[in-house]
């Protein structure tokens, strides 16, 4: 029998007034137990000094996998956060090894945020809003239609967290945020 899947995580993107704020919970989960509730699954980029915010969900490995090659692609096409994120989606479609790696990622420069899948997937949220992981759609919801207020973005990823903690049994309320704008 396969040992259970690793569940617990939830990435919020909020994009509002001129910056992103990026929020994920800390909760790591295998099957029903709690493994870890403080991790950390945001991290800052800084290729040729041009910040890049990430969050990841799945496996910690796997994503630490890809921010390494998202980096390098970084370097590669510096200003070009769309090109970089397309060529890593490429790569992970069709590299024999990267095509195993099970993890999404929420990528933003502060003006542009890019959900990054290994389907190939390089997606622009529509409504400046965009979520991953296990509670990820409980997060969108709430962020949703939070936008329709005046809050500011990290209001607004803060507040939605705190609903997607309390419906999403993978889901902690022990948030990591990081804000960047343009």
């Amino acid at each position: 029998m396969a040992a259970d899947p690793w569940h617990g995580t939830t990435i919020l993107a909020v994009r509002r007034g001129g910056e992103v704020v990026v929020a994920g919970d800390g909760q790591v989960s295998l099957g029903q137990t709690v493994i870890k509730g403080t991790a950390r699954k945001l991290r800052r980029l800084a290729p040729g000094g041009a910040e890049v915010v990430v969050g990841f969900a799945g496996s910690t490995a796997d994503a630490f996998a890809l921010l390494e090659r998202l980096e390098k692609k970084l370097e590669a096409a510096p200003g070009q956060l769309q090109r970089a994120c397309v060529e890593l989606a490429k790569d992970w479609r069709t590299d024999k090894f990267l095509r195993n790696l099970e993890a999404m990622l929420i990528v933003t420069d502060g003006a542009e945020i890019y959900v990054v899948t290994g389907a190939g997937d390089v997606l622009a949220p529509e409504h400046d809003v965009a979520a991953i992981g296990s509670g990820g759609m409980f997060a969108l919801a709430a962020a949703r239609g939070l936008m329709e207020g005046d809050l500011s973005a990290e209001a607004i990823a803060r507040k939605a967290m705190a609903i997607a903690a309390d419906i999403c049994v993978y889901t902690n309320g022990n948030l990591t945020v990081e804000r960047i704008g343009r």
